[in-house]
């Protein structure tokens, strides 16, 4: 009897361990080199359910990173690398088919498959140890159903190199565009057009000692993305890597944060680094052929098959698809093909973002600058030393300075080629300025250091094409004030919550109001307290305040033109034209917009008296991508509003599905601030929690600290981490 239990328990465990392999591809030789190298890593999780890792190496470290970001939201994981990999129509059908043909024409897998047989050692081990522990993870979790990636490959990273939510750059090129060029407009397939103009973006600030309470520098690090799109995570090896930040999930680099000498936080750039082309295309006996500085070289041509799912199918679609010496051929405008420029994806990327998470120095942080590979970020900076600095951008083309580079430009003259790359000394950057403070809230970096910023006659328009928005008055405003910085009130202050739209929108609505509205007239009756409301408000926004729902409601019915962002050259910015637009707004263009707002409120709620706290929302009710939200069920009141009227934290809400409340998808995200003195000091915050499984207690265990702006103290410490341990285990126990 005991010998036959024996067999059966081994049998059932032989077939366990055979299911395993089988569904990960995972052979036996192949789990015991895993086993021993996750042996080789420590995870301590503290009370937060913050993993920090430890490893002897630095492949090591991105063993467990990666591992630990599995453990808390594989599928986000996983989707990020279906969206690079161009992959997406698998799983949402026809909708993202021409998505995924945008992506497969910027971003070549063949070629990211090159780089990884090429790179240094030392990046290939990363890359190796990145692939390892994510099918590691998926062996020990057969329960773990992927939707689409069963195996990860060491060449994944290399689709997706420099850390930002986007990371796509198509110049002034749409979705819509590439569908109708490919399909003739014919297709009856959708497609997801990427939001142009909107702010998304994010805070930086940096403090030199001069402007500390304690003498040491301050960097406040304040990205604004997608909710839960950035876990908190630090990772330590025994090769010189000890940082603590904001890594994207399934990087292997922190994207945001600092080290025991130095911090870094990136805000989006708006700094010009992909350009169309207007091609001179010719048919000679049936094939295509570009000038070229008069001569005809022939178009190439690439077939790009495409799978989508329809009623439980896979379907192949083929596309032939054109390449020019300058890029893939992406629409057609005026009877003339477009191909785009640009550099989506590169290695050098990818070794930048690892190598500045190692900088023991300024001038080590300045040699790393010195790449010129980031495509979509301004830096701003802070170190040990009492360093600031701030540079916007960083890979940016030498180009023909006679030239408007926001527009289309002619493809067939080698004059219009990019003649490199400008040094970093060219481009627009600041250190130490005497203010001893810098701020960019993705705004033009003609205001980075208030009065002692660069000057825009120094620098040619396509390095900062970036205009002034209100989050940008808001910090100058408030810094040149500032003195004796302490952690606390540097985080006081990123919770600022003015709203500074509004000092130039509500003064122009009383005064239109007051000027041709008769307080007699029953039509307008219902709008005279409203406005009083209005003409008493502070312009900040409060949990408990009416005049916050009347005025953000309102500014979001109004021209759309207030909310433009990202500008071209010899574009107005958003400051500029709400200006124009207020100082010229007539009554059809303010009035009947307030009362459509009194209109919906009363409608929704049974009076228009509703406080901001009470419509604007946080809920996190499942750790689903795509989340869905309830009237019903338990939600938090937040008093800051969109980053996009000019509140330093930014809270990014809209109606779900004829919701009467406002629920939160974008903003602050992880935010904190850090102090660079004999040791490390640093405080965070999460939107609700680290984790993105509902049922762990660290899934919403920061949602009422982000409600109040209170923030945690971080634990970078070893010393510290054990002290405030929850859990200490190697990957795969």
């Amino acid at each position: 009897m005991f010998d036959s239990l024996k067999i059966l328990k081994l049998t059932l465990f032989i077939c366990c361990i055979n299911f395993q392999i089988s569904a990960q591809k995972i052979n036996i030789k192949e789990v015991s080199r895993l086993e021993k190298l996750a042996q080789q890593v420590s995870i301590i999780r503290d009370k937060w359910g913050i993993p920090h890792v430890y490893g002897k190496t630095d492949a090591d470290a991105v063993f467990g990173l990666l591992y630990a970001q599995c453990e808390d939201d594989f599928k986000r994981i996983e989707m990020n690398y279906i969206e690079k990999l161009g992959r997406l129509s698998e799983i949402k059908g026809q909708s993202v088919l021409y998505n995924d043909l945008e992506i497969r024409l910027l971003i070549d897998t063949e070629e990211a498959k090159s780089d990884y047989k090429k790179a240094p050692l030392w990046l290939q081990k990363l890359l190796n140890s990145y692939a390892d522990a994510i099918n590691f993870y998926l062996y020990k979790h057969p329960e773990v159903k992927p939707a689409l990636l069963t195996h990860f490959e060491p060449w994944f990273p290399l689709l997706w190199t420099d850390g930002s939510i986007g990371a796509i750059s198509t110049a002034d090129l749409s979705t819509g565009e590439l569908k109708a060029f490919y399909s003739g407009n014919t297709d009856k397939v959708a497609y997801v057009e990427r939001e142009k103009n909107v702010q998304t973006g994010s805070n930086g600030f940096a403090f030199s000692p001069s402007k500390t309470a304690d003498g040491n520098a301050i960097l406040y690090i304040n990205p604004h993305t997608t909710f839960y799109f950035r876990p908190e995570v630090q990772i330590t090896s025994e090769e010189g890597l000890n940082v603590y930040g904001a890594v994207t999930w399934g990087q292997f680099f922190i994207y945001q944060g600092f080290n025991e000498n130095c911090g870094w936080m990136h805000t989006s750039s708006n700094v010009d680094v992909a350009d169309m082309y207007a091609e001179k295309i010719t048919n000679k006996n049936g094939k295509l052929f570009y000038e070229f500085d008069k001569k005809l070289l022939p178009v190439i041509e690439k077939e790009i098959t495409i799978n989508y799912t329809e009623n439980g199918k896979l379907i192949a679609k083929k596309f032939k698809t054109y390449f020019t010496n300058n890029g893939p051929i992406m629409a057609k405008r005026d009877g003339k093909w477009i191909s785009l420029k640009s550099n989506n994806r590169s290695m050098t990327s990818l070794i930048q973002s690892w190598v500045r998470t190692k900088s023991t120095s300024f001038e080590d942080y300045k040699k790393a600058m010195d790449l010129k590979a980031n495509t979509s970020n301004n830096t701003v900076y802070a170190d040990s030393k009492g360093n600031i600095a701030y540079w916007h951008g960083n890979f940016i083309p030498i180009r023909d300075k006679t030239l408007n580079w926001s527009k289309v430009i002619d493809g067939s003259i080698s004059s219009t080629q990019w003649k490199g790359l400008h040094e970093v000394n060219e481009t627009v950057h600041i250190y130490n300025p005497i203010n001893g403070w810098l701020q960019n809230c993705n705004s033009t970096p003609y205001s980075v250091a208030g009065e002692n910023s660069p000057k825009r006659e120094n620098y040619l328009p396509y390095m900062a094409p970036d205009g002034e928005n209100f989050r940008g008055i808001n910090a100058v405003r408030i810094f040149s004030k500032g003195n004796k910085y302490t952690l606390d009130k540097v985080i006081a202050d990123g919770y600022d919550t003015k709203l500074s739209i509004f000092e130039i929108l509500i003064p122009s609505l009383i005064e239109v109001f007051e000027k041709n509205i008769k307080s007699t007239d029953p039509e307008y009756a219902e709008l005279m307290e409203p406005i009083s409301v209005l003409k008493n408000w502070d312009y900040y926004a409060r949990e408990n305040s009416t005049a916050t729902t009347l005025a953000i409601e309102w500014a979001y019915k109004l021209d759309p033109i207030i909310l433009k962002a990202y500008i071209d050259e010899g574009e107005l910015d958003q400051v500029e034209n709400t200006k124009k637009f207020a100082e010229n707004a007539t009554v059809k263009q303010l009035i009947p917009q307030l009362q459509e707002v009194i209109k919906d409120l009363n409608s929704k709620w049974g009076t228009w008296k509703v406080a901001w706290g009470e419509i604007n929302r946080f809920q996190r009710s499942s750790g689903d991508i795509d989340l869905k939200y309830d009237d019903s069920q338990p939600s938090l009141p937040i008093a800051f509003g969109p980053g996009s009227w000019g509140s330093l934290p930014s809270f990014k809400s809209n109606y779900q599905n004829g919701s009467k409340k406002r629920y939160g998808y974008n903003g602050n995200s992880f935010v904190c601030a850090v102090e660079f003195g004999p040791k490390i000091k640093a405080k965070s915050l999460l939107a609700g929690g680290n984790s993105g499984d509902s049922n762990s207690k660290h899934f919403t265990d920061q949602a009422e600290m982000y409600q109040k702006g209170q923030f945690k103290d971080v634990l970078f410490y070893k010393e510290d981490v054990i002290k405030n341990a929850e859990k200490t285990y190697h990957p795969g126990e």
